[in-house]
């Protein structure tokens, strides 16, 4: 089993919830609850991205930046992007400036655009992926799942970049494909009824 955090409040989180002051408010309201819209999809797949390597604290505290720089992470304005805005969001100080993730959201943004016309919204082809309920219904402790590896792969075979598995497994926690919740977690039962 998972082990918990006891929050200000006296009621148990994730455990991950309580290693910085910044991450309960995300866990208790939006990590694991189901996500349609399209711009926050992108938006999430592109911060997990971001977040390869990296902290996810210094990507929470960097989430308005990004939002500014990438257009609210609207991918049909993102893919309109070109060397100029690079070399912008290279000097950006408010986000991660590493050419290769600027390059590849961008990149994915077009990624999008093509998914879009193809699926009819991104929405459509992450959720027709969603596991069975039997396991949504034991969180699970890997970085990866075999569902994680379908996405990365089929992502991959379309041309998109820095989707890995456990890139794309963090995107499935955070988008509510999956529940992650920790056994014992208030949010839990939250997250099942809203996935309903």
């Amino acid at each position: 089993m998972k082990p918990l955090f006891i929050a200000p409040d006296g009621k148990p989180r994730c455990a991950w919830a309580g290693g910085a002051p910044e991450f309960l408010d995300y866990h208790d309201k939006e990590w694991g609850f189901p996500v349609y819209d399209d711009i926050r999809l992108f938006e999430k797949l592109c911060l997990e991205s971001f977040q390869s390597g990296l902290s996810w604290r210094t990507i929470l505290a960097k989430r308005e930046n990004f939002r500014a720089a990438f257009a609210g992470f609207d991918f049909e304005k993102v893919a309109e992007f070109d060397d100029k805005d690079i070399e912008r969001l290279l000097l950006d100080t408010g986000i991660v400036r590493h050419r290769g993730k600027i390059e590849a959201t961008i990149n994915n943004a077009r990624r999008a655009m093509e998914m879009t016309e193809k699926e009819g919204s991104l929405s459509n082809f992450f959720w027709s992926y969603k596991p069975d309920e039997a396991s949504l219904a034991s969180p699970q402790s890997a970085s990866t799942s075999e569902t994680s590896k379908a996405i990365s792969k089929e992502l991959k075979k379309r041309g998109w970049k820095f989707v890995g598995p456990t890139t794309v497994y963090a995107f499935m926690q955070a988008m509510g494909l999956i529940n992650d919740h920790a056994e014992g977690c208030i949010i839990r039962d939250a997250v099942i009824q809203a996935s309903k």
